[in-house]
């Protein structure tokens, strides 16, 4: 991060003096509009404002509460310690924690170089995001879904250690200056920058770290990462056999659960990564069809054509100008 960007959120805010003066907890009027522990987006969004960001107070625990809108921590220096549904997680400098409405979020206090960040953020702001995504099934597009349904048995967090992934790094600075510099345009180009964010993400799934909501949700956000991990070569049968979960019932729960087969998003997860594979490598196309499980080309083409709308090689041409 930008050494003058990093010490003006290194700055003493009012709440933290008032803290270090003598108060050993939290002004509740600044975060809650009622008696009960949660967070409240009308406290902390102004009227008409779908996200905002504000640097994470230190000095002082945060007892356990919600929040009605989702909330995204970012680490800029040092660490935070959070108990999250019970769970415990080390947030490090770099690293991303999204938070749904629904989780239970306790703060050990944070010291003076501990520096974060919170987007306060309510979920229609992640349509434009949603729709810059493909509509390939991963742990952060069910859970931005599960965010906008309100479905309290999704997944509470979704834990980042994207540390040294710059893109990922840069994008974020470039939410926190935007937010915190009032300009021209600075609602699309939020939502732009967060949609580039989630695709980034998308590109490390295997970096996150998750609680998995119920037994369902955690069933699915273990289908998901497997397919990450074994899209090449993976078999159903064999994931069932690890999980010890009959072959036919599995099938079953994850079209319930997804509205696709394990084979559909076997496919969209291959297809996907050939595009990534046609985009950022100079790899002919048939090592990357290869490379991602396919051994028919023939087959490659056609499928690829049909989600695409174009050949692999035309769509390497129409996306890089090569």
């Amino acid at each position: 991060m930008r050494a003058e960007l990093l010490e003006t959120l290194r700055e003493i805010t009012p709440e933290e003096q008032r803290i270090i003066d003598g108060k050993n907890e939290i002004e509740r009027e600044l975060y809650v509009s009622s008696e009960e522990n949660t967070f409240d987006a009308k406290k902390l969004l102004e009227k008409g404002k779908l996200i905002t960001v504000r640097p994470h107070t230190r000095f002082v625990h945060f007892p356990a509460h919600t929040h009605n809108y989702v909330e995204v921590i970012y680490m800029c220096a040092g660490s935070t310690r959070h108990i999250v549904n019970g769970n415990e997680v080390l947030l490090q400098q770099g690293e991303l924690l999204f938070l749904n409405q629904h989780a239970v979020q306790e703060i050990y206090p944070a010291g003076k170089e501990d520096i974060a960040v919170n987007f306060i953020i309510l979920p229609e702001f992640f349509d434009d995001a949603l729709r810059m995504m493909e509509a390939e099934e991963n742990m952060l597009r069910r859970f931005v879904i599960d965010c906008l349904r309100g479905n309290s048995q999704s997944a509470a967090y979704l834990h980042f250690k994207v540390a040294d992934v710059l893109p990922v790094q840069n994008l974020v600075e470039n939410l926190i200056w935007t937010i915190r510099n009032k300009q021209p345009n600075k609602r699309s180009i939020n939502q732009v920058t967060m949609g580039l964010l989630f695709l980034q993400l998308v590109n490390h799934i295997d970096r996150v770290e998750t609680d998995g909501g119920d037994e369902s949700g955690r069933l699915i956000m273990t289908v998901l990462s497997y397919i990450e991990e074994h899209y090449r070569d993976g078999e159903l049968s064999e994931l069932a056999g690890e999980l010890h979960y009959d072959l036919y019932w599995l099938s079953r729960e994850i079209k319930r659960r997804t509205g696709a087969t394990y084979t559909e998003l076997v496919q969209e997860k291959r297809l996907s990564q050939a595009a990534y594979l046609l985009t950022n490598t100079a790899m002919s196309v048939m090592d990357i069809g290869l490379a991602v499980g396919y051994e028919n080309m023939s087959y490659f083409h056609r499928i690829f054509q049909k989600k695409y709308g174009t050949t692999p090689r035309k769509y390497r041409v129409r996306e890089t100008g090569e």
